[in-house]
């Protein structure tokens, strides 16, 4: 199976806690449970409502992230992306390989906007 994931980072690779303010996302392409493709793209300046869309458009299917407010979270599901919040800070790459395995732990979404 196929999966596109986003993760919103800083410069550094690192999960952005502030998904709507983030420098770039980080696109990464599973296919059997591997990460076959990595792409950094810059989002559009930060608007309401506008984040959800752009990143379905990017072909994700998943989103980690650190924080997300409601309305954020309904409009991705409506994208068709599955949401997955309180992500700890980690690089994208240590997310996905929890995230595949199972192990990667969630806290409750501490975005309350």
């Amino acid at each position: 199976m196929s999966k596109k994931i986003a993760i919103p980072v800083d410069e550094s690779g690192v999960l952005d806690a502030h998904f709507g303010h983030c420098k770039y996302f980080l696109i990464l392409t599973i296919e059997k449970d591997e990460i076959v493709e990595q792409k950094k793209v810059v989002p559009p300046p930060h608007e309401p409502g506008l984040l959800p869309g752009w990143v379905a458009n990017q072909g994700a299917t998943d989103i980690i992230a650190g924080g997300m407010g409601q309305r954020a979270i309904q409009l991705f599901n409506q994208s068709g992306v599955n949401v997955f919040v309180g992500a700890p800070k980690m690089t994208a790459e240590e997310l996905v390989a929890g995230f595949l395995k199972g192990t990667l732990q969630f806290t409750a979404n501490y975005c309350d906007h």
